[in-house]
């Protein structure tokens, strides 16, 4: 007698009735009723025959959930709500995807709620206003299962598990494929001609021997992965695989027991080994996709030193708050964005930046979380908890873009569900054209059916867009930019407008001196000591010219807003300053902005400042245009300002003096027109940003940009977003061809197999051939040399 729950035995002792009901335990009877409730009975539909684990008593509590580390170590905020990755204990089947999908989404204030079959992984997306996690759990645990906060480590542990199965399993079937094959291949060469009948059949039972490990070790993932997807209703590859082989398998022992025709053991062997290698081989791609993103994530400290009062104590990195003072040592990883109070080091910025020269910093720099501090010891102030620093961004993002896929790949999927269904009613058709219609024997009819089941492949249909996709991504993320989602490339690779942002995109984003009139008396020393004090950008453009000068000392500095700085008989500012003061000077025309430096009313320098482009800004439009997109400049900068800018990149679609509003009027009127893409840095680019179909941001710039992002370049470079647009079509176009030669090899294969010309054995090469070749073609997708 089994419970109408879980499916397991009743013990005598411990049956449980209600009505025409019988229950193993309370917890069972609870949670049936508490289903019925709820209107989802049709969860007993789908779990079928699967059985549970007994649901267990509320003894645990919730309330850590809720907890203040909790929520920094695991929850993010998103649009101004809460996500949390959980990964769900004790799901078996679809079915228990689907009741807890149902239960939870359920829930009042759940926005979201969706679990992967394949890893358990649970993303929820909540209000916290008006529900707690704790509850979320509750709900969870009431219908009999359990959840814990996801870990990074949990998913390289299932990685490393599932590798391990394939290479044990591989090894005994390519152990016993070399041995069956010396066999057949003698044979096919005529060496056992003439060979007693007794001793043939002594070697097709050694056949045999190596054939049943083969089929029901080796082959075990394919038999367990067919059942499962007929189980939940899809005809996959797996059961493609199983079935092919089984019938081989069986007939073969017909024939060595009754028959007295030739076995093919050998091909049983052949096909479960040769399939068995592509498998592994997208194990081994996935794996390296888990490999980037921990090897990323194995580099963060597990402790870091937190300075008190009379020295320093070991804390983990999600103890320390906005505005604690941390100590980094030489070796150390420093994973915190803030400001250097004391100390001077060398940091390796190569895997947030691409530079390959240490970068020597001191007291009064900034840090981004994700430097390697080479030598010396540096305190610093926190400016961003662990939780929001650049580094934890960096490793949210490749998650984040290894977890979604393009559009293209459901189009993929979709059509490798419905041909494995085709491909078993054409080898049925073909059985019964070559055995009832032709008039062939039952053997030979059999192997035309099965070399037919074999040859099809699915498979490479199946992994023609995400092993290019990862691939795309992880080759951006080298060159240090971050595709917040994998279906990002697809998009950027049919942009037809590319939408750029002036000051800190195409420009440096600070005045410089650009030209400069050096009059007779002018003591660059008195200059440099006028304006050290100021924080002024054009006084910092003016220093700069005069950098590694040495700066007189200048008392009672007065800044004078709007005007400059003065002291004594010193002035340093713009025309209206000078006027002030009686300074005669000239008419302010030409480009950018102007200083002025006069001693005892006397003008001694004037200084023409511009914001000037960034290196790489005329190569990467250039590209840019050599790819055929239409360019655009949207600044709130005036004409004066921008149109300088324009001329010398050649873009004549200018758009100057924008608000922030217009600029995102304007994208949205470039959308109507085709994929749009918005590259920006500042918080005015952000409502814009948001409204591109791709929007594409500089790390430096604000956070708000970034948090509105589809790609972040880490290197703030131009040149980096000609290479993303680059990628983005070389990994689509890689795509489409994979999808072409999986389509083109099963339309040439199927029918060569339907007409008798494939045996069963040269069928399970050529599909493992074929996603061979689609592995392969993906991986023209790295760069051979970094430029």
């Amino acid at each position: 007698m089994k419970c109408d729950h879980c499916g397991l035995e009743i013990a005598q002792n411990a049956l449980i009735t209600d009505g025409d009901r019988r229950f193993c335990c309370k917890g069972c009877q609870g949670v049936f009723h508490l289903l019925r409730d709820l209107n989802l009975d049709r969860f007993y539909d789908l779990k079928g025959a699967q059985t549970l684990a007994q649901p267990q008593a509320l003894q645990k509590s919730s309330e850590q959930f809720d907890t203040e580390s909790f929520a920094k170590r695991f929850i993010t905020e998103k649009n101004g709500f809460c996500e949390v990755g959980l990964v769900i204990e004790g799901i078996h089947c679809a079915a228990c995807v689907w009741l807890n999908e149902k239960v939870i989404n359920r829930l009042e204030s759940v926005i979201e709620a969706n679990i992967n079959f394949t890893t358990n992984k649970a993303r929820i997306l909540f209000d916290p206003s008006k529900i707690r996690l704790s509850e979320i759990i509750d709900a969870i645990r009431s219908i009999g299962y359990d959840a814990a906060p996801y870990d990074p480590k949990l998913a390289e542990d299932k990685a490393n598990k599932e590798r391990k199965e394939y290479y044990f399993r591989l090894i005994v079937a390519v152990f016993a494929s070399m041995n069956v094959m010396w066999l057949a291949v003698a044979r096919y060469l005529g060496l056992f001609s003439g060979m007693d009948d007794a001793l043939a059949r002594v070697i097709y039972i050694a056949e045999f021997a190596l054939a049943t490990p083969t089929l029901f070790f080796s082959g075990w993932i394919f038999f367990r992965g067919g059942y499962y997807g007929l189980k939940n209703g899809f005809v996959t590859m797996d059961l493609l695989v199983a079935t092919g082989s089984s019938l081989t398998y069986l007939y073969s022992i017909y024939a060595l027991l009754f028959s007295g025709a030739e076995p093919y053991f050998d091909s049983v062997t052949m096909i479960i080994t040769f399939v068995l290698i592509g498998k592994f081989l997208e194990v081994r791609a996935k794996k390296s996709a888990v490999d980037a993103l921990d090897s990323l994530i194995a580099t963060a400290p597990q402790e870091v030193y937190r300075v008190i009062e009379g020295g320093v104590e070991r804390v983990t990195p999600e103890a320390i708050a906005i505005g604690d003072v941390v100590e980094a040592k030489a070796g150390e990883r420093i994973v915190f964005d803030g400001a250097i109070l004391s100390g001077t080091a060398s940091l390796d910025m190569a895997s947030l930046t691409g530079e390959s020269e240490p970068k020597l910093v001191k007291a009064g720099d900034r840090v981004i979380g994700g430097a390697i501090n080479i030598d010396g010891v540096l305190r610093l102030c926190v400016e961003k908890d662990y939780a929001h620093s650049t580094f934890r961004g960096v490793i949210a993002l490749l998650e984040e873009s290894l977890e979604n896929r393009p559009a293209i790949a459901n189009l993929a999927n979709s059509l490798s569900r419905y041909f494995s269904s085709t491909i078993l009613a054409i080898a049925a058709i073909t059985f019964c054209v070559w055995f009832f219609a032709i008039g062939v024997n039952f053997d030979r009819a059999l192997m035309i059916a099965i070399s037919v089941i074999v040859i099809a492949c699915p498979c490479a249909l199946a992994l023609a867009t995400p092993i290019a996709s990862v691939i795309g991504t992880l080759e951006g993320a080298k060159r240090n930019i971050l595709f917040r989602a994998a279906k990002t490339l697809e998009t950027l690779a049919k942009a037809k407008f590319a939408l750029l942002d002036k000051t800190g995109t195409l420009t440096i984003g600070l005045p410089k001196v650009v030209a400069a009139n050096l009059r007779e008396g002018f003591n660059p020393a008195k200059l440099l000591g006028l304006i050290g004090a100021s924080s002024h950008p054009v006084s910092k453009g003016v220093a700069d010219y005069f950098s590694g000068a040495a700066a007189e000392s200048i008392e009672n500095v007065k800044t004078i807003a709007g005007r400059g700085v003065a002291a004594e008989n010193l002035l340093g500012g713009n025309e209206a300053l000078m006027r002030e003061n009686g300074v005669a000077i000239k008419e302010n025309a030409g480009e950018g902005s102007r200083f002025y430096f006069a001693e005892n009313r006397v003008l001694k320098a004037e200084f023409w400042l511009a914001d000037t482009l960034k290196e790489d800004s005329q190569a990467a439009v250039l590209a840019l245009k050599r790819m055929g997109l239409n360019l655009a400049i949207l600044t709130g900068d005036s004409i004066a300002a921008a149109q300088p800018i324009a001329d010398k990149l050649k873009i004549s679609d200018l758009h100057c003096s924008l608000l922030p509003q217009e600029k995102a009027a304007l994208v949205e009127e470039y959308r109507k027109q085709g994929v749009t893409v918005m590259v920006g840095d500042g918080l005015n680019d952000s409502i814009a940003l948001a409204k591109a179909n791709i929007a594409i941001a500089m790390h430096g710039g604000a956070d708000v940009s970034i948090g509105v992002s589809d790609v972040v370049l880490l290197k703030d470079s131009l040149k980096d977003l000609a290479f993303a647009a680059k990628l983005s079509r070389k990994t689509y176009r890689v795509i489409k061809q994979n999808i072409a030669l999986s389509i083109i090899y099963n339309a040439c294969f199927i029918p060569l197999a339907c007409l008798g010309y494939i045996i069963p054995l040269i069928a399970a090469l050529s599909m493992s051939f074929s996603s061979l070749l689609v592995v392969g073609n993906s991986f023209r997708i790295r760069e051979k040399k970094r430029d």
